[in-house]
């Protein structure tokens, strides 16, 4: 019954699973953070840009397209070596 409702399940007397999701844990923390500072700069510096007419729609939609893949790049970083999805 419990198992059914946590959040996570670590069978066995090892505490090496919880290191390690901790470790993960603070990594895809870092690396949010760091995605959500460059979405919110990107945003500062080319929306203007766009609404007061600098960027033609399609330079515009390229640009935020490219800005949206980047940023899944980089969270991809969190994957440990080897892992799959």
């Amino acid at each position: 019954m419990t198992q059914a409702q946590a959040d996570a399940v670590f069978p066995g007397e090892r505490l090496a699973p919880v290191a390690d999701a901790l470790h993960l844990a603070r990594k895809a923390k870092r690396l949010m953070v760091g995605n959500l500072w460059r979405s919110a700069i990107y945003n500062l510096i080319a929306a203007p840009i766009a609404i007061l007419g600098f960027a033609s729609p399609l330079v515009a939609a390229l640009a935020m397209s490219g800005s949206s893949i980047l940023v899944t790049l980089n969270a991809l970083r969190a994957r440990e070596p080897g892992a799959r999805a």
